[in-house]
């Protein structure tokens, strides 16, 4: 769904799957003033691969992409790979699908090749999804490519797993322990829809998922083990999961085995967290278009533009940026996926300076022209790269409380000298000419020793008492099904495509002194709305007003709220019921006498 107002910047939906039944074969706190640097790592953990990655491919393929999200020929809500939840077919049915699992097209070396020209250090793919279908043999199911009804190479890992590394990557595979639509006794989300799948989940554990586990350990030696929806799993479950990973120390995890066991990456899904994960791995998995598994209707694919700036925007707070594609039930990645990853393998090749194995931004707050990253030598030599998203009609970028001047200072497209000036406010840099890139434009500034950036994570008063909050300010929290967009930069910047009542934004402040502020907001709001400032325990209800069609934009009252000194935070929270989707620029407090 399309935002009524502005171009999407990031759209999204759920991380899910598909299913069928089966015969077992056999059973058996608040922010600092600076960003900590990317987690220290032993010399021989094995991972350190991972935190200088930055970039990944996600491949989601399975039987899910034959009905391609129409079941009777009606189009099915929500994602491709959830159609056998969605549309509650009837496992005997969905079976059938297998048949037309060809993979006639499937060329791996290709898809190797492909995520390799991209820019990607590494490729995770599903070898079982919700629909509890594996790409490969396994003993333990006959609900496989092996399947007598499935014309599909009997393993789809193994030649993938080796073009892979034959390009110099990584490979992962993800799988789907817990929920398992097909398989008697899976864990799901929602109650049985056929008789078929039900059973005891325990007994699912124990002679489907923790052999297959073993098996995909052992096969294909993955270098990440991707899990996803912990259906019912405790810490009594997972941990014979866990203990098979203790052959493997090296092998990357995330955290959603479930029991308590957090893995060694957090996994937030279609949105990228405002202030990352100081401190820790994370890898922010997000697909093209609307869907992970293919879906022939969907055809509301993100820019390359967009993608560019997820990924400088995921790099400079210390992540890795996971993008899917969903191949075709024949084997082929749709064509605007491809064109895509050409377009960021060519923007690669002249930026990846500016991506891999760099540290998160010395800067507490986003700045308004676009994004840092950095790179510190051990002797303190430190490099940073600004990603410019919009060239300064003036030339001048600023660099908020940095005050040292740098040894050499260029474009990295094109080699152009930059002059840097000192100033009370930080260092502004000066810019001539053109941007190089229309979609992210790299400046190198090189320093001889570590610089110092004092600002503040938090928005603090002017001279005059009040307190302007920017789009660049927000901390907008979503979900899996997406996030607020930050669409524009400087002065043009707003938030749009806030179409979830369950998203919030969030503006980390520095008050003065205890007192009562009068909130005002400037937004688009198409039709009456209800929302409620909200610090802490504290809410304020708030009726918004239409302000007229599309794009009218109005300064509102949001009514008035009591802060406490010191370091604190204001929210914008919907109401659920009530809420309709807003546009919004500046916030403004100004103190209640």
């Amino acid at each position: 769904m399309k935002s009524p107002l502005l171009p999407i910047l990031a759209s999204a939906l759920f991380l899910g799957g598909c299913a069928s039944p089966s015969t077992p074969k056999s059973a058996s706190a608040a922010p600092s003033t600076a960003q900590p640097s990317a987690p220290a790592a032993s010399a021989d953990d094995g991972k350190q691969w991972f935190r200088e990655a930055r970039f990944g491919m996600f491949i989601h393929w399975g039987v899910y992409a034959v009905p391609a999200g129409v079941y009777q020929d009606k189009p099915i809500g929500g994602i491709g790979e959830w159609i056998l939840n969605n549309a509650q077919i009837p496992l005997s049915e969905y079976r059938t699908y297998a048949k037309d699992f060809t993979a006639a097209n499937y060329d791996p070396a290709a898809w190797a090749a492909l995520a390799r020209e991209a820019g990607m250090k590494y490729v995770v793919i599903t070898s079982k999804h919700h629909d509890g279908f594996a790409l490969y043999d396994s003993a333990a199911s006959e609900w496989d490519v092996a399947n007598p009804s499935c014309p599909a190479p009997d393993d789809l890992l193994s030649p993938l797993a080796k073009n892979v590394r034959a390009q110099g990557l990584k490979f992962g595979l993800y799988y789907s322990q817990a929920q398992d639509w097909t398989h008697p006794g899976g864990g799901k989300y929602r109650k049985n829809w056929d008789p078929a799948q039900e059973g005891d989940f325990d007994a699912y554990l124990r002679d489907l998922a923790i052999p297959q586990v073993k098996e995909i350990l052992t096969r294909f030696q993955p270098d990440i083990v991707w899990w996803d929806t912990p259906a019912q799993m405790n810490k009594e479950r997972a941990q014979p999961i866990q203990d098979l990973l203790t052959a493997h120390p090296s092998i990357i995890t995330n955290n959603r085995l479930g029991g308590g066991f957090e893995g060694d990456t957090k996994t937030p899904e279609q949105h990228i967290p405002p202030r990352g994960f100081p401190g820790q791995m994370f890898e922010v998995c997000m697909t093209m278009n609307d869907t992970w598994g293919f879906k022939k209707t969907d055809h509301n694919w993100k820019s390359t533009q967009q993608i560019l700036r997820n990924l400088s925007d995921i790099s400079s707070k210390g992540g890795n940026f996971l993008l899917n594609v969903g191949p075709t039930a024949d084997g082929r990645i749709p064509e605007p996926s491809i064109e895509r990853l050409k377009a960021v393998g060519r923007w690669m090749k002249v930026n990846s300076e500016a991506i891999y194995a760099t540290q998160p931004s010395p800067f507490a707050r986003r700045l308004p022209w676009g994004r840092v990253t950095q790179k510190i030598e051990p002797s303190g030599a430190t490099t940073l790269f600004l990603h410019v998203w919009e060239w300064p009609a003036d030339g001048r970028l600023l660099l908020p409380t940095l005050q040292a001047a740098p040894r050499s200072a260029r474009v990295l497209a094109d080699g152009r000298k930059v002059k840097t000036t000192p100033s009370t406010d930080g260092l502004v840099v000066n810019l001539t000419g053109t941007a190089p890139d229309p979609d992210v434009s790299v400046v190198v500034l090189e320093f001889k020793s570590p610089v110092t950036v004092t600002q503040s994570a938090f928005a603090t008063p002017e001279a005059d008492g009040t307190l302007t909050l920017h789009p660049m300010d927000a901390d907008t929290h979503g979900s899996y099904g997406g996030n607020i967009n930050l669409y524009g930069t400087g002065a043009s910047a707003i938030l749009t495509h806030w179409l979830d009542a369950i998203w919030r934004v969030e503006y980390q402040l520095k008050t003065p002194a205890a007192r009562t502020w009068r909130v005002t907001a400037e937004v688009a709001a198409p039709a009456a709305t209800k929302l409620k400032l909200r610090n802490g325990k504290t809410e304020v209800p708030v009726d918004l007003a239409p302000t007229g069609p599309g794009q009218s934009w109005k300064t509102v009252e949001l009514g008035t709220i009591a802060l406490p000194a010191g370091q604190t935070s204001l929210e914008l929270v919907p109401v659920k019921g009530g809420w309709k989707p807003i546009e919004l620029r500046t916030v403004r407090l100004t103190p209640v006498p």
